[in-house]
C-alpha cells in the first residue's frame, strides 16, 4: 500500500492510499475532490472508499463530488458522527476493523477535538510495510487539535491510545502546522534538546517548501508537549502535577499563542 500526500485548501493534507495489485484507491479526509481526481487519473485507479476521521468541512468537503464520480464507493466514519458526514454508510466504533486491499486497519476512538473523532491505524505487515496512523486533527506533528467538542480528560485518554503505538509508526496528520507547533513547544519545553534539534530541522524544511508530514510517533513522544504531560518540565510550565490539568493548561497556552 502506497500513501500519497495531496495538498488542499491552505494547509490541509489529503491522503490517498493505493493498492497497485488491484489498482484501487481509498482516500482519507478529502477536503476537496479535485486533488483526488487528479491523482486517480495519474494512477488510473478506481476509488473504492473514503475514510473520514471526523465531520469538519475541511475533512469531508470533497465527499459528495467523489461519490458522484464513483457511486459504488463506501464512506466510513465514526458511529457518533451519524448525520454529520456526507454519504456515510459505515458507522465505526473503537476496536472495529476496516480493510483496504491486503491491509487491515484498526479503528481507534479518539474524542476530544470532536466528540466523534476516530483514527485509522494500519499495523506493520510481514511484507515490511510500516505502521500507518491516520489521525485527522487529534494528533499533529508537534501538537494536537483544539478541543471543540470534547474535554481535556477525553483528549488525554485519546492521545494515550495513540502514544501506545510503536515508535516507528508513521503519523499522517491532516494539517501542515508543524513549524508553529514547535515554536510554541519551545516556550514550555525549551530545555529539550531533541525539540531544539527538531525545530531547526523543520525550519529548514519549511524554508525549502518541503512538507513535514508524515512524522514518526517516536519523534512525537520525545518532542510533542501534548504527549509529554508526565514530564517535570511540562508540569513546571503548567504549575501542576496532575496529568489532565497539565495537559489542559498547556493546551490553553497554545490556544492563546
Amino acid at each position: 500500500m502506497r500513501v500519497f500526500r495531496l495538498e488542499a485548501l491552505s494547509d490541509n493534507y489529503i491522503f490517498l492510499l493505493h493498492n497497485s495489485q488491484e489498482n484501487i484507491a481509498a482516500v482519507v479526509d478529502p477536503a476537496e475532490a479535485e486533488p483526488v481526481f487528479s491523482k486517480l487519473v495519474e494512477l488510473n485507479a478506481e476509488l473504492v472508499a473514503i475514510f473520514n476521521t471526523h465531520h469538519h468541512h475541511d475533512h469531508v468537503g470533497g465527499n459528495q463530488q467523489l461519490m458522484q464520480r464513483f457511486p459504488t464507493l463506501t464512506v466510513y466514519g465514526g458511529a457518533e458522527d451519524k448525520g454529520r458526514i456526507p454519504g456515510q454508510r459505515v458507522f465505526l466504533q473503537q476496536g472495529d476493523r476496516v480493510s483496504f486491499g491486503d491491509r487491515i486497519a484498526e479503528v481507534i476512538f479518539v474524542p476530544g477535538h470532536t466528540r466523534a473523532h476516530i483514527a485509522y491505524y494500519f499495523p506493520p505487515n510481514t511484507a515490511g510495510e510500516p505502521g500507518e496512523l491516520f489521525c485527522g486533527d487529534t494528533l499533529f506533528a508537534g501538537g494536537c487539535g483544539r478541543l471543540f467538542e470534547g474535554t481535556p480528560t477525553q483528549m488525554v485518554s485519546s492521545l494515550e491510545k495513540l502514544r501506545s503505538l510503536p515508535d516507528n509508526t508513521r503519523v499522517w496528520c491532516a494539517h501542515e502546522y508543524t513549524l508553529k507547533n514547535l515554536q510554541f513547544a519551545l516556550t514550555v519545553d525549551g530545555e529539550n534538546t531533541d525539540l531544539q534539534q527538531r525545530y531547526e530541522e523543520v525550519k529548514t524544511f519549511r524554508t525549502q517548501g518541503k512538507p513535514t508530514v508524515p512524522s514518526l510517533l517516536g519523534v512525537e513522544k520525545h518532542t510533542n508537549p501534548f504527549l509529554r504531560w508526565e514530564q517535570p518540565s511540562l508540569q513546571a510550565a503548567a504549575k501542576s502535577h496532575d496529568a489532565v490539568q497539565t495537559f489542559a493548561r498547556i493546551r490553553g497556552m497554545k490556544d492563546r499563542f
